[in-house]
């Protein structure tokens, strides 16, 4: 659930509430883990009249959350774990094999950020009107 924040033509700015879900705890006051983040969302292609303030359900279906986890987590995890391997049998240097398996994610994610307008469009929120 989230508020329009600002419409900007066909797009919309959505503020939403992240919290995790420790947060909701009985022992939310004794631990440290919970926590509450705000977050804004941009939303294109928007179809329909929303007004700065109103309620909005904000959307991302599964599989599309499956699919960035893999772009965002296992592919950098075996991509370390690959480099790290290769690096260890070519150089016997286990420093040398650790670092290169970490400078590794460095064009991963600078080649993620020069995509980042294609996956707007693959990894894209919808809203739900709250009547």
């Amino acid at each position: 659930m989230g508020f329009v924040t600002e419409v900007k033509g066909t797009s919309l700015l959505v503020n939403i509430v992240s919290q995790s879900a420790c947060s909701t705890c009985h022992a939310q006051g004794a631990c440290t883990v919970s926590d509450f983040q705000d977050k804004v969302i941009e939303i294109n292609d928007v179809s329909g009249e929303y007004k700065v303030g109103q309620q909005v359900n904000v959307v991302f279906k599964q599989s599309k959350g499956f699919a960035a986890v893999i772009w965002g987590y296992v592919i950098p995890f075996f991509l370390v774990l690959g480099t790290l391997i290769v690096a260890l049998e070519i150089t016997g240097n286990e420093l040398y094999a650790g670092l290169a398996s970490l400078l590794v994610l460095i064009p991963y994610y600078i080649t993620l950020y020069f995509f980042r307008h294609l996956l707007k469009k693959v990894f894209k929120f919808e809203l739900e009107e709250i009547v």
